[in-house]
């Protein structure tokens, strides 16, 4: 089978092709695949590669990116600032202080406003019969989930939620933005310089204020670090979890046996999350540089290679899944990779896990029936993996219609 690097820098291809078996081509046949290109990089498919690699910050490194796009362009402008695209030392020290703020006494009040989000939201869409799922739930709640984490006031939610969905929504990460999301984003990093001003003032118990009173390696954080470390919080916050909710409901309609095992059966809440998370795969790859000459999968790999590790490939490893393109929500174990692994852990995962495990919760208590109306559309990106819209119709379980 042939594959172009061309087809995997197209977001339209990830969007409109199911890519599974070309995936599953090269991790049979070729897990550590080279692309041609100018610069070529290569491609590895494999779960035990993968780990390898993202766990080996000797050999690899983040601080030239991890994206796909960011890493053929040379040069990511977070670099050694911002928590995703750091190792060593500073990474350790900034990631210390950040997992203060995802702690039980930052996390609890947020895990009970995800709660009331998620039911207040839902239920309004069942009464209306359905609508939008990803703008009107799967948008919402993940946004105010992180509005609360970084302490943005209440008076000032309605707007910056419009303008964090403006910037997101518009345009996935790694992909040219639109001068309607250009504008957005401008207005939000400067909304956060404001709020990062405030809490060096007066802080309080949220994340911008550690941020701006912690320090690492001694020092306080400057105001660049500050910034792109709330933006990296913004977007890691917001994208896992809606990528996941709306992939997630799609896959029940399309599982209708799934479905009706999760409403018969609260105990497989738990085990449905994880299976959500590897089936939707919100990040289909992260990336690495190579620092030194090493092997991987009987190929050399040489200093300055970029290295593309799909997760959306190695969570479809039948090494470690059995029947892995089966959805199902008793699966366990379950180690898939959408949270990362080794010094890159994602620190928001208990939060993202929170948020799906309320909506599949409420899923099963409030709606019976789940039909879509129309098609569902996905995002073309080559970075992430998920729905622009998602519409459904919705019939109320008994003792829930209005």
């Amino acid at each position: 089978m042939t594959l172009l690097s061309a087809d995997l820098l197209d977001p339209q291809v990830h969007a409109t092709r199911d890519l599974t078996e070309v995936f599953g081509w090269l991790r049979e046949h070729d897990p550590v695949h080279w692309h041609d290109g100018a610069p070529g990089f290569w491609s590895v498919t494999r779960h035990a590669d993968v780990m390898r690699v993202v766990r080996d910050e000797q050999r690899f490194t983040s601080l030239r990116g991890n994206m796909l796009a960011t890493l053929l362009r040379g040069h990511d402008p977070g670099a050694g600032k911002m928590l995703v695209v750091s190792d060593g030392p500073y990474h350790k020290a900034l990631r210390r202080l950040l997992m203060s703020g995802f702690g039980p006494r930052f996390l609890g009040p947020i895990t009970e406003s995800i709660a009331r989000a998620t039911r207040t939201q839902l239920r309004a869409l069942v009464a209306r019969g359905g609508g939008d799922f990803v703008s009107e739930v799967a948008a919402q709640v993940p946004l105010q989930a992180i509005c609360e984490l970084l302490g943005v006031p209440a008076r000032d939610r309605g707007e910056i939620l419009e303008l964090t969905n403006s910037a997101m929504l518009a345009a996935p990460p790694g992909e040219a933005m639109s001068s309607q999301a250009r504008i957005a984003q401008s207005e939000l990093l400067l909304y956060y310089i404001s709020l990062a001003a405030e809490r060096r003032d007066a802080p309080g118990s949220d994340i911008v204020s550690l941020l701006v009173q912690g320090e690492v390696d001694g020092r306080r954080l400057t105001e660049e670090e500050v910034l792109l470390n709330c933006y990296n919080l913004i977007i890691g916050g917001d994208e896992t979890a809606r990528l996941a909710m709306a992939g997630g409901l799609l896959a029940l309609v399309e599982h209708p046996a799934q479905w009706a095992r999760l409403r018969s059966d609260p105990g497989l809440v738990d085990s449905a999350v994880e299976e959500v998370l590897r089936w939707t795969t919100p990040a289909r790859h992260v990336g690495r540089t190579v620092l030194s000459d090493t092997g991987l999968g009987g190929r050399t790999l040489r200093a300055g290679d970029v290295v593309v590790l799909w997760n959306i490939a190695a969570n479809r490893d039948p090494a470690v899944f059995s029947e892995p393109e089966v959805f199902d929500l008793a699966r366990t174990p379950n180690r898939h990779l959408t949270f990362g692994y080794g010094p890159h852990f994602c620190i928001g995962a208990q939060l993202a896990r929170a948020e799906i495990r309320t909506m599949l919760t409420e899923l099963r208590t409030t709606v019976s029936a789940i039909g879509l109306t129309s098609e569902a559309t996905r995002i073309p990106s080559t970075f992430i993996t998920g729905l622009e819209t998602l519409p459904v119709a919705f019939v109320p379980a008994e003792g829930q219609g209005s």
